[in-house]
């Protein structure tokens, strides 16, 4: 056996043993009869928690009925998000001055279990859940994100998938089908019922669109098609029913003519929207498998006991043009302007062709003790990441066709396996003294991370390894917050925490990213506004710098980590809701606004960002960023619009990327008739004013926000 499974197996024996009785400690005091893994668990239980907190509830995703988590974020305080396809299949999101390439400085999970393809070993691999099926979004930041690591700097995304009916023997169901814009469908449906305990739900969601971007040739689509199956078993069972068991079973696919190739600024200026010819052939496609067994046990007086077992299988193929570099662009250019008998020899397109897994177990057991609610938890965590990878060569002909002219084999490009086992031990202790709850964690990390290669003219990989090294870290991660209930309108909150992020094999010197992150302020509700002021603080000694090929490294660099030394960030976050009303409607009112001051401490050379010199600031974190959302309610007849300002930033730290990402301004309009308790229909327009902006750089060239679309929908629910 595993050393390291037996190590966590014991532990969870251990925390199991320390308790005596039962129902655990509820965010909305409800007994639930299947468990919703959650990070935050309600908008009431927010006050609870010593550190910014968002939850985003159903019926505030049903407002828009976006089906891009790019924008659903965008009212979220300290969160950042860089575009890059305009659906939001492969955001890249950041919090609180992290950066925001490919969600790797932050834990994203569904259903409470990190959902990365390979969280450890390779966190900066494309792949994001499907937004439009989820119940529920919960945002954590600050001292209380700790729990959830491995990266505990930024904080926490956990998006909640569709739960299973509770009332006895009650069923629910929808279905919801869309039109719009550039061949845009969207067609949903679920239906869930429960019965002597036992419950059952599955859920069908769709969807896909011809693109926004235009090729010079044929009529080759620019979009994407993806297609979500969920499937849903809970059982109840025991002596009061104190025993949950749920079995979560997904499957997803996605075929997307996407390009990490984007556009000179002359193009740019001219036809934002353009795609080079070179990008033709240019395809993502993906196959995701995940399962997940959840076991709850509720017994004596307020104990719980949770365990999670979770497998995810990942594979995908994006193939694409490999050189996007400026120079290959502006030749692109030149050649379609100017197209000659000889036409661009070369091309190299490559199967990008990889295959992840990740498996696991997890769990947590809740005591209340007096004054004290101390919760155990212990995870033991394998990933692997398989690079097998090979490049096409074609010619660009003068009609702008491709033509194949070297068939490339499978591994001559990479063909490696970077791996990683972790285990996992984290306690927390809530002491309430009076108005006063005192939150103090630590977690503990053994992790081993290890990169296997073989020769890339040895796609058999039988003539041994000829690479294998492996990082082993055993880290401890503290974190104290407080909150105070200054009185019935007014809390205060404080907490301090270590920020920390494992080195991967390619980092050179198996230097960890760490930091002491520091925050305060307080949470409001008062005369009918609620909201909350925080001020934030992080001191990095060691920034991590992960290398891609979105960001433009090179081939032989790529999935290496840099390590970038001491970096600042410092900011605040604010919020504020109220609801107007008169005798025959309500107007709901949301402002949120960041501020973000970031600073790099010294001097390096980025193969990422150019010539970073001491007081610069990081690239894609804008210093202001604004959302306003306005609402009008009438009792069949509902609008509601968002207006999103981002501050400039810049892409790199050469001349030319100084303030390469210009502000914008964003509108987004929703309306919706209800026709009756059962039945409505609605309207949205994403970019109402069609703005045209940079969305951004870091790939090959510019890349663009999405024009203004429009969705056409009905939906019918019971």
């Amino acid at each position: 056996m595993n050393p390291k499974f037996l190590v966590s197996t014991l532990a969870t024996a251990v925390a199991l043993s320390f308790s005596a009785t039962a129902i655990a400690k509820d965010t909305s005091n409800k007994e639930q009869r299947f468990e919703q893994i959650t990070v935050i668990g309600s908008q009431q239980a927010i006050n609870d928690i010593p550190g910014s907190a968002t939850f985003i509830s159903e019926e505030e995703l049903q407002k828009f009925q976006f089906t891009d988590i790019s924008r659903v974020l965008a009212s979220v305080p300290g969160v950042y998000v860089q575009e890059e396809d305009g659906y939001g299949l492969r955001p890249n999101i950041g919090m609180r001055g992290t950066g925001t390439g490919r969600n790797d400085k932050i834990s994203v999970m569904e259903d409470g279990v990190l959902v990365a393809p390979a969280p450890y070993s390779a966190p900066s691999a494309y792949y994001f859940p499907t937004m439009g099926r989820m119940e529920s979004i919960e945002v954590l930041k600050g001292a209380a994100s700790v729990k959830y690591g491995p990266r505990t700097t930024g904080g926490v995304l956990n998006l909640l998938s569709r739960s299973l009916p509770t009332e006895p023997n009650s069923s629910k169901g929808m279905v919801d089908a869309a039109l719009g814009s550039d061949g845009y469908y969207k067609g949903h449906a679920y239906f869930g019922k429960e019965k002597n305990n036992t419950a059952g739900l599955i859920e069908v969601f769709t969807y896909g669109a011809d693109g926004f971007k235009e090729l010079p040739v044929g009529n080759d689509n620019t979009g994407f098609e993806k297609t979500d199956l969920l499937l849903k078993f809970g059982h109840t069972f025991g002596q009061n029913d104190a025993h949950n068991l749920e079995l979560k079973i997904k499957y997803s696919d996605e075929t997307s003519d996407e390009t990490y190739m984007g556009l000179t600024d002359e193009d740019y200026q001219e036809s934002p929207y353009r795609r080079y010819a070179a990008s033709q052939n240019d395809e993502m496609n993906t196959r995701h498998n995940a399962y997940q067994l959840n076991y709850a046990y509720r017994f004596g007086d307020g104990y719980e006991f949770l365990a999670t077992a979770y497998l995810n299988d990942f594979h995908r193929n994006w193939y694409k043009a490999s050189k996007v570099s400026e120079s290959y662009l502006e030749q692109y250019s030149e050649f379609e302007a100017n197209p000659t008998s000889e036409g661009i020899e070369g091309i190299g397109v490559k199967a990008n062709n990889r295959d992840y897994q990740a498996k696991g177990i997890q769990s947590e057991l809740h005591i209340p003790a007096g004054d004290h609610y101390v919760t155990v938890g212990v995870r033991y965590h394998e990933d692997e990441m398989d690079r097998f990878q090979w490049e096409d060569k074609y010619t660009l002909n003068q009609d702008l066709s491709l033509t194949l002219t070297e068939q490339g084999v499978p591994g001559s490009d990479s063909n490696r396996v970077d791996s990683a086992e972790a285990s996992t031990l984290f306690i927390q202790d809530e002491w309430t003294i009076d108005a006063l709850v005192v939150s103090a964690g630590l977690r503990y990390e053994d992790i081993t991370i290890t990169r296997e290669e073989w020769s890339k003219s040895d796609p058999t990989r039988s003539n041994g390894l000829t690479k294998d090294v492996s990082n082993d870290t055993e880290i401890l991660v503290p974190s104290l917050g407080a909150t105070y209930t200054l009185n019935e309108n007014v809390t205060l909150l404080a907490g301090i925490q270590k920020g920390y992020a494992p080195a991967a094999p390619g980092n050179a010197d198996q230097e960890e990213e760490e930091s002491v992150n520091i925050e305060f302020g307080s949470r409001f509700n008062m005369d009918g506004f609620s909201g909350e002021v925080i001020a934030f603080y992080s001191d990095y000694d060691n920034m991590h710098g992960n290398c891609t090929a979105a960001v433009g490294c090179s081939d032989d660099n790529i999935g290496d980590q840099y390590n970038y030394g001491e970096v600042e960030v410092a900011g605040f976050e604010f919020s504020a809701a109220r609801t107007f009303a008169t005798d025959t409607a309500m107007f709901p009112v949301k402002l949120t606004y960041t501020y973000t001051d970031s600073e790099f401490k010294n001097d390096f050379d980025s193969e990422i960002w150019g010539a970073v010199e001491k007081g610069d600031a990081m690239p894609y974190v804008p210093e202001n960023q604004v959302a306003l959302s306005l609402g009008a309610e009438f009792s069949a007849f509902v609008v509601n619009s968002q207006i999103r300002y981002v501050s400039d930033a810049h892409a790199n730290l050469t001349e030319a990327g100084l303030n390469a990402i210009d502000s914008r301004v964003v509108w987004d309009l929703a309306a919706k008739y209800l026709i009756d308790e059962n039945q409505k229909v609605y309207l949205s327009v994403d970019n109402l004013f069609d703005k045209t902006y940079v969305a951004n750089r870091s790939n090959g060239g510019i890349q663009p926000g999405k024009p203004r679309t429009v969705q056409m929908g009905y939906t019918y629910s019971f």
